[in-house]
């Protein structure tokens, strides 16, 4: 993955808070919010379900883009109706569904939007206590206030996507995205613009250099860098030294993902362009989410980022 030289959304979150004692403008939290559903669209158009999206995973490129980082727990093959049963994530993060040991689908990722817009528009997450026992029980059970400066779209979107029944939380239903994208909140918004990137970020890194760690806490940033001692095995080394080397790693095979094809449910793209031709007649504006699906046989994704 190249240097996302802008930093995350947690460190500049965390600073807004620190200096404005709020968080992000709604105008800023529609942007952010705008390019990470259009993101995990195109994920689930895929069959790809995410299951780790916080600020720490949002970064932001030279330009102010976001990029979604750390596919660790990306979960494969898993379209609408298909389930999984892992319990993995971040705890402030986790969806009720994961919590309650269910068999869950790709709608944890859209309790995730609406977890990272609340933190985004309110400064704060919508669940939290240090203890964990106590903090699952608020995801499951507490009821979510809302700051009186919200407008009353952010209110219906963030309540929308934080519903704890999965089968009636925005973006659930088999139009997955579109759901969020038809929104009010985000009706002002161009998403055939958006997502060839023609509407200029809120806000953009002020780097001197493209090795600038400004937007990084000096709390990584001051530790000594340690790399991995080499091996004996060198770039001059015998090929015998080189084969003694690889029996090391006999039981191990090697799949280079980089440039491959992800997997895809044929059956699911034409229901998906179904959606999107009512979308286009609903709201010319909402045609370009049609290249999530219309393009999966054209692109490619590397498992270490996505940039949208």
């Amino acid at each position: 993955m190249e240097f996302a030289i802008g930093g995350d959304l947690y460190y500049h979150l965390n600073r807004e808070v620190q200096i404005h004692k709020e968080g992000f403008s709604e105008p800023r939290s529609r942007f952010y919010g705008a390019e990470i559903v259009l993101a995990l669209g195109y994920l689930h158009a895929n069959n790809i379900v995410y299951r780790d999206l916080k600020l720490e995973n949002l970064l932001l490129d030279k330009d102010g883009h976001i990029k979604i980082a750390d596919f660790g727990l990306c979960k494969e093959e898993i379209k609408f109706g298909d389930k999984t049963n892992t319990f993995c994530g971040t705890p402030e993060y986790l969806a009720p569904e994961v919590l309650e040991d269910n068999d869950y689908g790709r709608c944890v990722d859209w309790w995730g939007v609406g977890v990272v817009m609340y933190e985004m528009m309110c400064g704060r997450l919508p669940f939290y206590s240090q203890d964990h026992k106590k903090l699952f029980e608020l995801i499951l059970r507490g009821a979510i206030r809302y700051p009186t400066k919200l407008s009353q779209e952010a209110k219906v979107l963030l309540a929308g996507l934080l519903v704890k029944d999965p089968h009636q939380r925005l973006g659930g239903g088999p139009e997955d995205a579109l759901e969020i994208c038809r929104s009010e909140f985000f009706r002002c918004v161009d998403w055939e613009a958006m997502y060839r990137k023609e509407i200029e970020p809120p806000y953009k890194p002020n780097v001197q250099s493209e090795t600038d760690t400004s937007y990084f806490d000096k709390e990584f940033t001051s530790q000594p860098v340690q790399l991995t001692p080499p091996n004996a095995c060198g770039p001059l080394a015998t090929v015998d030294e080189q084969e003694e080397m690889q029996t090391n790693f006999t039981q191990f095979s090697f799949h280079n993902t980089f440039g491959s094809r992800l997997h895809e449910d044929d059956e699911e793209v034409p229901a998906f362009r179904a959606a999107c031709q009512v979308m286009r007649q609903q709201s010319p504006g909402l045609a370009t989410i049609q290249l999530l699906a219309a393009r999966e046989r054209k692109h490619s994704l590397q498992i270490d980022f996505f940039l949208i």
